[in-house]
C-alpha cells in the first residue's frame, strides 16, 4: 500500500507493534511521529527510519503532552491522516485484592485515558477525514485473572472507539484486537505465571509485523466495511484477507 504524503502519529512507538508499524508505514512514503514515553529510543529508531520519521518524547497519560504532540506532527506534516492509539502497558499483574490503587489506575490512565487523549486531540486536527485506529485486546471481552486493570482498560478502550466512532461519520475509526504478540509484554505475562496466556510458549505468539501489516491495511478503501468496529487477527478469514499466514 502506498502512503505517501500521508501524515501518521503512533503512540507508544518505541517498541513492539508501534516500532514496527512506524517502520513499515514510513517504508511506505508515510510521514511518521513515533509517540512514546522513552525519548531515546524513539529517538533512536526515527534516525534509523530518515527523514520521514518525527520523535516526540510523550507520556500519553497527560493530555498537554498528547495534545503538543499532536498538533506539532500536524504542522510538521501539513495534515494528519492516521493515528493509532497503540500505547499499553500491563504491569503490576495482580489480584484485586492485592493491588496497588495507585498502580492500577496508572494502568487506565495509560490504556484508556491515553486512547480518549489521543482521540480528543487528534480529532478536531482531522475535519477532512481520516483514520483512527485504537489497539484493543481479547482481554477487552473475558475477565482474566490478575488482569482486572487491563481488561477494564482495554473494555473501556473499546467501547470508547464504538462512540467515537458514532459521533464522528466523516472518520474511519476502528479497533484492532491482534491477538498474542511476540513483544516485551509477553515476557512481562510469562514472568507472572498467571493464567493461560503465561503458560503460552514464545514461538506461540505472532510476530509483531502481522498486526503492523493489519494496521496498514486498516487504512486502505478495502477495510471501509470495518469502520465503527473492531477486526480480530485471531479470524483466518481477516488474515487472508491481509495476506497472512495461517
Amino acid at each position: 500500500m502506498d502512503m505517501t504524503g500521508k501524515g501518521v502519529v503512533i503512540t507508544g512507538a518505541s517498541r513492539g507493534i508501534g516500532e514496527a508499524t512506524a517502520r513499515m508505514m514510513a517504508a511506505a512514503g508515510a510521514q511518521v511521529a513515533l509517540l512514546a514515553r522513552n525519548g531515546d529510543a524513539v529517538a533512536e529508531i526515527a534516525g534509523e527510519i530518515g527523514p520521514n520519521a518525527l520523535a516526540i518524547p510523550c507520556d500519553v497519560a497527560r493530555y498537554w503532552e498528547v495534545e503538543a504532540a499532536i498538533s506539532a506532527a500536524a504542522r510538521e506534516f501539513g495534515s494528519l491522516d492516521v493515528v493509532i492509539n497503540n500505547a499499553g502497558v500491563i504491569e503490576p499483574i495482580a489480584s484485586l485484592a492485592d493491588s496497588d490503587p495507585d498502580a492500577w489506575s496508572q494502568v487506565i490512565d495509560i490504556n484508556l485515558k491515553g486512547v480518549f487523549y489521543g482521540m480528543r486531540a487528534a480529532i478536531p486536527q482531522m475535519r477532512k477525514g481520516g483514520t483512527i485506529i485504537t489497539i484493543s485486546s481479547g482481554a477487552a471481552h473475558n475477565a482474566l485473572e490478575s488482569w482486572s486493570h487491563y481488561c477494564t482498560s482495554k473494555a473501556g478502550a473499546a467501547m470508547l472507539t464504538r462512540c467515537a466512532h458514532r459521533e464522528n461519520p466523516g472518520l474511519r475509526i476502528m479497533g484492532l484486537s491482534p491477538g498474542t504478540v511476540a513483544t516485551q509484554m509477553q515476557h512481562e505475562i510469562k514472568a507472572s505465571g498467571v493464567g493461560p496466556v503465561a503458560a503460552l510458549e514464545w514461538e506461540d505468539h505472532i510476530p509483531a509485523d502481522w498486526p503492523a501489516r493489519a494496521l496498514m491495511w486498516m487504512c486502505s478503501a478495502d477495510a471501509d466495511a470495518f469502520a465503527g468496529e473492531e477486526i480480530s487477527l485471531r479470524d483466518a478469514d481477516i488474515r487472508a484477507r491481509i495476506g497472512l499466514g495461517a
